[in-house]
Formats: C-alpha cells, structure tokens, sequence
C-alpha cells in the first residue's frame, strides 16, 4: 500500500513518505519506566557505531532504576545468521528495509532481522528510536526486541520471529489454499493489538504515540495472539498542561487521523482513529485504500460511513468470506466501536482503555457455528410448525433476522436460553457490554462540562 506525508510540519521540512514492512518468544509485561534518557542512549548508539564491530549490550539505568539492555551483533553473525542474506530467507521488505528469518548462531533462536536499505524511506533517526522505544517497553502484546546491529554503516534490527507473519497478510493477501480469518479470531487480534496501545498511552510514562497503526505492522504469533511491531515513527506524547504534540506528519496514507493529517497536532486519540481503520478492516475484510475497487468504494472510511448508523446495512459491512458466521449482536457491537473510533472530531472519540474493555467482552463471546446450525434448524422447524398452524402469517418474511421474542437467528441456545428467561447471566452480559459505552458517555460529558466552564 502506498504512503504519504500529509502536509508540511510545523518542525520545520518537508514531510516525509511513510512505506509498508513487515518485521518479526513473547515480551515480559513490566512496569513501563520513565524515558527521559533518550538522548543520551540516543549518543551511547551512535559511539558504538564509531568504536566498530565489538559485540556488547546498550545497558543503561532509568530514573526508576531499571536497567535497559538490548544485545549488540556484528554485521558478520546476522550475515551468518542468514546465509549471508539469501534469496530463501527473505520474507518482507518495506520502508526500513528487506526483513530476512535467521538463525543464530551462538542460541540456534530462530529471529527476524531487519536491514536498513541505505536509499530507503527511513534512516539513522528512526533507527534509533526503535532501538530505544523497545529497549524500554516490555509488554506481550508488543514485538520483542532482541538486539540490533550499527556496525560501520550497517543499521540492522533484530526481532523475534512471528511464525504467523502480519494481519495484513491474512487479510488481503491470503493463499487460496488458506482458510480466511473466522471471527473469534479477529476479534482476539483486535483486542490484542488495542491492549498493546492502552500499555503504550496510559502505562508508559511519559506516554507513546504509536503513529503507525496499521495491519501490516500488527503481527501474529502461534495461536494469532497480536503484538505491535515498527516503532519507527513512535513519539512520546504530551505531559503536564500539553494537549498534544506538534509534529511533522508522518504515516500511512487511509490510516491517519484528520485533524493529525491537517494540522500535524498529535494526540493518543490520533492512535485511536487509526485503530478504529484496522478494526474496520478486520470487520469488513478491505483494505484502507484499494484503488482497484469502484471509485465511491476506494476509500475505506468513506465506504462504511454511511452504513454505519443504519442498522438495516450494517450486515452488508461484514466481510463476505465470513459466510455469515458470526453472532449479530456481535458485529453490532464491534461495528460500534470502530464508529466511534473513527469519529472525525478527536474528542468525541473514546480513550483505548474504554476500547479494551469492549473488545474484551466481544473477545470472549465466542461464535460456537454448531451451535447456531443446530438452534437454526430448530427455529425453522418452530418457523413451519407455526405457518401450520396459522396460514395468515405465511406472507410474513419468512428469513427475518428475528425470531420469537426478540431472539436474533444467530444466538446460541445458550444466548437464547438468557433472552426467554431473561436471567441473571443474561443482565451481567449486556451489563458488561454496554459498561465501555457508559464509561465513555460519562467522561464525554465530563469533557463537555469542562469546556463550558472555561
């Protein structure tokens, strides 16, 4: 996919391009610690690049103490690591570079290596923020970062390798012999990849704006469980009476935020727009832009817009791969929540803990499809058994979306069992559901009031 740079930034240049990559043991989650060593980790890189090839660690003590080391390779064992970067190997390329699958030699661990294309989109700045940002953030829902590589004018990164590859890949660039993402699994990306954005803007400190949220750069590990990879682009967000962060504008083009794209203000709510795209994406199955679809349908957000307040359309949202697998009330509630976060007006959009919490009530209500096959057939039975014994409703709309009672024809006997009985489990069901709505309503209306008393 191509990428952009939006406007001129008030740091003064010319914006830049942004390109696609694809890079690659699971992170331990820890306490985020205070970043205000980057520079002079920043300086302690760059003299490693002049000192040569001897091997190390960059290992250095926050404000808090925590000690942050990454593992330092000479240009010569990631040569070896990967068959001196052989055809076989490669796996991906993108703005950094190519991304080659190696082995190393001294732990025989299988890792992802990036090596940065000297005449490519991004260089020695974007280098080291990366090396930084995960050198400093541990979290499983995050990519680990093993080590990197400046030996002489060689910049390589070292990952763990992701055996799943990217989202991307499963969603727009799948084999014909694979089968298509069902949708329990999307929604166990998509919470995911949004509990690794709550770690970055509300546990680290001071926060992170990811500024490159996109499916590409969401990869998957054995079991699809989500981590955030390239943090290139990555800038520590406002502290103390700041409201944003002013920047030149940097991303992927159909992924980032109005009013970030207009006036290079950037924000967390900026990450959450960009979110509330890839969840669409997972949603519907298209791409952000796609220039080969017709010219009204191009645009992701555009497309969806106005189908997303009209519960007659919403189903014509789901992707059709999905063969109608998937509860109702489900895709109701996940088309929800990525209206929300792509709300035009940065303010009216939610915080990413609030997203959390509904992805994680959408996440563990699993689609069971012998489930739905079973209780169908017996809706339609109950369905001919009653146009029986009442001909008249036989001009009804025989596959309408409800049945008896309010029940919709994709409920589970057991979501069926809640709705006849209207239970207790039932109450804290729809109580869990709509708690992310409320909290976010609240703290809306809370930001409003604020805004008056000005």
């Amino acid at each position: 996919m191509g990428c952009f740079s939006c406007f001129v930034s008030e740091e003064g240049g010319d914006s830049h391009l942004r390109g696609e990559e694809d890079g690659r043991k699971e992170a331990r989650t820890m306490e985020a610690p205070r970043m205000k060593m980057l520079s002079s980790a920043s300086s302690k890189i760059r003299s490693r690049n002049s000192m040569g090839s001897r091997k190390g660690s960059l290992s250095q003590k926050d404000a808090t103490g925590v000690t942050i080391s990454a593992q330092t390779f000479t240009f010569r064992e990631l040569s070896a690591a990967t068959k001196n970067f052989r055809r076989d190997c490669f796996i991906g390329e993108g703005g950094f570079g190519r991304v080659y699958k190696g082995r190393l030699e001294n732990s025989g661990q299988i890792v992802a290596i990036k090596r940065l294309d000297k005449d490519g989109l991004q260089g020695n700045r974007e280098f080291l923020v990366e090396v930084l940002m995960f050198s400093l953030l541990h979290h499983q829902n995050l990519v680990n970062l093993i080590g990197y590589c400046a030996d002489g004018d060689q910049r390589l990164l070292v990952y763990e390798f992701m055996p799943l590859g990217s989202l991307e890949d499963h969603l727009h660039y799948l084999p014909p012999d694979k089968e298509p993402l069902d949708w329990n699994t999307r929604m166990r990306i998509a919470a995911g990849a949004a509990r690794g954005l709550e770690y970055l803007h509300d546990k680290a400190n001071p926060p992170v704006i990811y500024r490159d949220f996109k499916s590409s750069n969401i990869l998957l590990d054995e079991g699809f469980h989500s981590k955030l990879s390239d943090f290139g682009l990555a800038k520590l967000g406002p502290v103390g009476d700041q409201s944003h962060v002013s920047t030149r504008v940097m991303g992927t083009y159909g992924y980032c935020a109005p009013e970030y794209a207009m006036t290079g203000q950037l924000t967390v709510k900026s990450d959450v727009y960009s979110f509330g795209v890839v969840f669409l994406e997972l949603i519907t199955g298209r791409k952000s832009i796609d220039n080969s679809k017709p010219h009204g349908e191009q645009n992701l957000i555009r497309w969806a817009r106005p189908m997303l307040n009209d519960q007659r359309k919403l189903s014509k949202l789901a992707d059709p791969t999905l063969q109608g697998r998937y509860p109702m009330r489900s895709l109701y509630q996940a088309v929800a929540v990525a209206s929300m976060c792509i709300q035009e007006e940065a303010a009216a959009r939610p915080l990413i803990a609030d997203v959390v919490t509904a992805l994680s009530y959408l996440e563990s209500q699993t689609y069971d499809p012998k489930a739905v096959a079973a209780y169908s057939h017996r809706l339609d039975r109950l369905s001919r058994g009653s146009r029986e014994e009442n001909p008249s409703r036989g001009n009804q709309e025989d596959g309408s979306k409800w049945g008896l009672c309010g029940i919709e024809r994709d409920d589970t006997p057991k979501e069926i069992a809640g709705v006849i009985n209207k239970d207790v489990e039932r109450e804290r069901a729809v109580a869990e559901a709509m708690m992310w709505g409320a909290n976010w309503r609240e703290k809306q209306r809370a930001s409003r009031h604020e805004a008056l008393t000005l």
